[in-house]
């Protein structure tokens, strides 16, 4: 039987819980980011020689930071853990789909609704650090009240969006690849790892991306309302 989604695969069960390889996959991908982030900061050097590790970390941290400096207009700092570990999680769990054996967490809609909820509260958290609670708040009844069940409507909306698009795309392409790799074996594997690595690598962007824009166009929304 072919397994859609990795929720499927179950390790063990005790009681109502559940040890399925989406939960297992998931902590590996989150233990593989914190071992490279470890070895990258463990000798941290302002010298012009630094390790490879820290040039990896440097130009990957530089990268997030000014893609999060074009979309939001502003200074990025506040913005880049967030976002950056939202970018890495999904894209390291969609290239390690080419590992055998490995079941890409994304490919599960309860990972990506999870992480489409995160962007869901992210946006008002930072929304209300930086303009404050009812500055925050105020946008949802602008330029009329009447408009308030819409902007609910839309917030809820683009979380979903945000989680089937993903969800969609990593257990579509991770499905079509192990098709074609049953029917044609000895042809299509390299074929279908390059375009899963493509195909991975857009897809982190582009929820990195839509996150950072809904964040920054609230907030930008909320500064027009002041003036």
């Amino acid at each position: 039987m072919m397994t859609i989604t990795p929720d499927q695969i179950v390790y063990c069960t005790r009681g109502a819980l559940k040890l399925n390889a989406t939960i297992v996959f998931a902590w590996a991908v989150m233990a593989a980011l914190t071992l490279v982030a470890h070895l990258s900061t463990r000798r941290l050097s302002e010298e012009i020689s630094i390790s490879r590790w820290q040039n990896m970390m440097e130009v990957i941290v530089g990268g997030i930071r000014s893609q999060i400096r074009d979309i939001s207009g502003n200074s990025s700092g506040r913005y880049v853990p967030f976002v950056g570990t939202l970018f890495l999680f999904i894209f390291a769990s969609n290239i390690l789909a080419v590992v055998p054996g490995f079941h890409p967490p994304t490919s599960s809609l309860s990972t990506t609704a999870a992480l489409a909820v995160c962007v869901f509260f992210a946006v008002p958290i930072f929304g209300v650090a930086a303009e404050g609670l009812f500055g925050y708040l105020r946008h949802y009844v602008q330029p009329t009240p009447l408009l308030l069940p819409f902007h609910i409507v839309g917030e809820l909306s683009r979380t979903l969006a945000l989680a089937v698009r993903l969800f969609g795309n990593i257990m579509s392409g991770t499905l079509v690849s192990a098709i074609m790799l049953s029917v044609v074996p000895l042809l299509f594997p390299v074929f279908t790892d390059a375009l899963g690595l493509l195909t991975g690598a857009i897809q982190a962007y582009i929820f990195a991306v839509l996150s950072m824009v809904y964040i920054a166009s609230a907030a930008r929304a909320h500064k027009a309302n002041r003036r």
